[in-house]
């Protein structure tokens, strides 16, 4: 579509993982293919979203073309010099659906202070829990995680609940709510999200931050003024 369209700009984004699949053959591939007819020159950049405005801790890649015929510059945006932790930001969110823990994993995380996860539970509990995957070997560290009101989340995934990617809130034994889950990447509180409580979690966990969207839409737009 690229090539039969040939627009002025491009914008491609994918996960963090793209740069070093395959032992980093993929990403060449791609840039290799979106070079290889001398139209476009192409770039990309790895972004940590907390380092725009946005206080989640959630990487990925951003890959920009430029139509060498229209002499276009793109610059991606500064950072910013404060980073946003979750007691900015979890104030005042409106009420919502959320996943819910049963009572087994609650008695849990009662255990875990913030930022913990199930390294702070004694250790008969941590066997029990982990069963054979304790002895696995790893870090481990998204299972039973309790987020730190004094940072940025970790990066919010399609489900509240995953045994290996637990995101559970700072202060309350429960699964961050719909609303607090868009707070965090930065959806405005009157957008509304439809269908399941489940499908509600996936369109937001899916997204790219509004905030960061936001900023490199700038960044495009800039570099388009000199056209208009």
């Amino acid at each position: 579509m690229i090539k039969k369209l040939k627009p002025k700009i491009f914008l491609i984004e994918n996960v963090k993982g793209l740069i070093n699949h395959n032992n980093g053959k993929t990403i060449k591939e791609i840039l290799d293919l979106l070079t290889d007819d001398n139209l476009y020159d192409v770039d990309y950049k790895l972004l940590n979203s907390m380092n725009y405005n946005v206080p989640q801790k959630r990487e990925r890649v951003f890959i920009i073309g430029l139509l060498k015929e229209k002499n276009l510059k793109f610059t991606f945006p500064e950072k910013n010099k404060k980073i946003i932790c979750l007691k900015e930001i979890l104030v005042d969110v409106p009420i919502s659906i959320g996943d819910k823990y049963n009572e087994k994993k609650i008695e849990l995380f009662k255990l875990i202070p913030q930022g913990g996860c199930w390294i702070n539970l004694p250790e008969e509990k941590q066997k029990e829990y982990l069963g054979k995957s304790y002895f696995s070997g790893g870090g481990k560290r998204g299972i039973l995680h309790r987020l730190s009101i004094e940072k940025p989340s970790l990066t919010l995934l399609c489900s509240a609940v995953q045994k290996q990617t637990e995101r559970c809130h700072p202060i309350e034994n429960r699964p961050l709510t719909i609303r607090e889950y868009a707070r965090i990447q930065t959806f405005p509180d009157n957008y509304k999200f439809y269908g399941s409580m489940r499908s509600q979690y996936k369109q937001i966990g899916n997204a790219v931050p509004v905030e960061l969207a936001r900023q490199i839409g700038i960044s495009l737009i800039d570099s388009l003024k000199n056209l208009c």
